[in-house]
């Protein structure tokens, strides 16, 4: 009996205890909800500061000459993305709550869809895919929310140009269903199917896709970003409809999303213009241009060329901005097409964003430092990704240097003119090194200089060096002959050359001929003549002129040892 009594008042404790934990735990996560909710209502105080200062701005400097527009127009299409986020994190605490409300209206849905999806022609268009609004009916009229239908649609469009490569296509399919059909019971089901021919999705990870911040791996590992909000905000939102969300997936096939709920006609009616529904074009935090092409670019050919891979339209508009005063800009949209950029056009600097769709910044400066056409090139990596590991490894894929968003311009243009100074002293080292030729085995001397860090660029120089040193007795020896045998065309040469010794190819082979046949004016008896054909001049008397130009003094007076 006193065991059992034991037993029993032990028992009775360990569950006082647990129940007191389970109140605790509510209590702290009931906290933790109201301060997340409180802490995100706070940023729309700012936000609304932001976005009303700057609408007053555009009235006042009215008109699309302003040079104040692209800016402000900027700022108010971040501030209204942002919004955007700080609403889809509220709604989903309303839906926590259970005091999400809808408005619905009633009327035809197919304009209003096509609508929305104009909003994003933009983004397809930037990104080379189709995008599309399709169906078989002359209308659909039904009773659905304009804001709660604008999240469900951007939110699965978006999600599907993020995800499809150039070149594919993103479908919405607009459809009725007879009765029973979709798995809902009701008279007649309305359809919407957002299909594209993206990356897809694996088996593991469909399950999980409508789970709060899930990220799917091969997605997240690709460098595409997201918060794992949009999409469980769409399935409460379709849920809270009465309706059922669906996706199929294929890996490296693409992806849809089957979105249908029961139609019904109890609302106030609605006439036919858009403008009813209460929809801002301009809220739909798309950008307002339509290719980057739109972006302006100074024509200043003196200037230093920058290449910039960057696939966030703003932050292009924004960095446009910034450098194009200082820079001759070219742009790349990912890390695939800005690798081909710039092995294209050789520019003075490349500047590069990490998380990127196809290949991402690391990827880009990996492969553009091991390539001897590009490896001189200043790169800088700029990222949100502003932690310690981040910075290691972007600095050991050789990364000239590593800034972190959000960043002062003052900082960058410093920076980037500092890695310009750093070349140039790069310069002075090779443009010495390159016409070391007393014979035609000599070697680079050491400047003591870091050998890693000029190491390519070593290889390149000898490289070159030494096949104009072994062909010096031909006089034909051209500069298209320097570009086969660096398996390089002319352009890419002539750049890469003039950066690293300030030479053109022309001149980096008549000053090695001229180097030479000053070695051999000091150590042999040979003519001036004989000397000036064994470098590959076909004309002594041309020789000696550019001989006297280069060294002051005349191949005679070389030899004699005159001044």
């Amino acid at each position: 009996i006193v065991a059992a009594g034991v037993y029993f008042y032990q028992f009775q404790l360990q569950r006082r205890i647990a129940e007191k934990e389970a109140q605790r735990l509510q209590q702290l996560d009931i906290f933790k909800s109201q301060f997340f909710t409180n802490i995100t209502h706070e940023f729309r105080t700012p936000l609304t500061v932001i976005l009303g200062t700057t609408a007053h701005l555009i009235d006042e400097n009215g008109g699309a000459k302003s040079r104040l527009q692209s800016p402000l127009r900027l700022i108010k299409r971040n501030g209204e993305g942002l919004l955007r986020l700080i609403n889809q994190i509220l709604d989903l605490a309303k839906i926590e709550s259970n005091t999400l409300q809808f408005n619905y209206v009633q009327g035809d849905v197919l304009p209003y869809l096509r609508y929305l999806s104009e909003s994003l022609h933009s983004m397809a268009r930037i990104q080379n895919v189709q995008l599309a609004v399709v169906s078989r009916e002359p209308e659909i009229v039904l009773d659905y929310d304009p804001e709660r239908l604008l999240q469900i649609v951007h939110n699965l469009l978006s999600n599907a140009l993020k995800f499809t490569p150039a070149g594919g296509a993103v479908t919405l399919l607009a459809e009725l269903l007879p009765p029973g059909s979709g798995g809902l019971i009701t008279s007649t089901t309305f359809k919407i199917t957002v299909s594209d021919t993206g990356m897809g999705i694996s088996p593991q990870d469909l399950p999980h896709i409508f789970d709060r911040f899930y990220q799917v791996d091969h997605l997240r590992k690709a460098s595409y970003g997201g918060t794992g909000i949009g999409l469980a905000l769409t399935k409460e939102l379709v849920q809270l409809m009465g309706g059922d969300i669906r996706a199929t997936s294929e890996l490296n096939a693409g992806t849809s999303f089957a979105v249908s709920w029961p139609i019904t006609r109890n609302a106030p009616r609605i006439g036919s213009e858009l403008g009813e529904v209460g929809i801002d074009r301009e809220h739909s935090g798309q950008p307002a241009y339509s290719s980057f092409s739109d972006f302006p670019v100074l024509p200043a050919l003196a200037l230093p060329t920058l290449l910039l891979i960057e696939d966030n339209p703003d932050v292009v508009a924004f960095l446009t901005t910034a450098l194009q005063s200082k820079y001759q800009l070219d742009f790349a949209y990912n890390g695939k097409t800005g690798i081909e950029r710039a092995l294209e056009s050789i520019p003075d600097l490349i500047l590069s964003d990490v998380m990127m769709p196809e290949k991402d910044g690391f990827e880009v400066c990996e492969t553009l430092k091991n390539d001897l056409r590009t490896s001189h090139i200043p790169l800088v990596l700029l990222t949100a990704r502003a932690d310690l590991e981040s910075r290691m490894v972007g600095l050991r894929h050789g990364a000239d240097a590593y800034m972190s968003k959000p960043f002062h311009r003052e900082e960058l243009l410093l920076t980037l003119n500092n890695l310009l100074h750093t070349r140039q002293a790069l310069q002075v080292r090779f443009d010495k090194q390159a016409l070391v030729a007393t014979a035609p085995t000599t070697q680079i001397a050491d400047t003591g200089d870091t050998p890693e860090l000029y190491e390519l660029e070593d290889v390149f120089v000898q490289k070159l060096r030494q096949y104009v040193l072994d062909n010096l007795g031909k006089t034909d020896l051209s500069v298209d002959d320097l570009s086969r045998a660096m398996t390089m065309s002319y352009q890419n040469l002539h750049r890469k050359l003039s950066v690293l010794t300030n030479l053109s190819p022309t001149q980096f082979i008549r000053l090695l001929r001229l180097a030479r046949a000053r070695v051999l004016l000091q150590t042999t008896n040979r003519s001036v003549s004989d000397i000036a054909f064994a470098v590959g001049f076909n004309d002594a008397k041309y020789f000696s002129r550019v001989f006297t130009e280069e060294y002051g003094k005349s191949p005679s007076a070389e030899r004699s040892g005159q001044v």
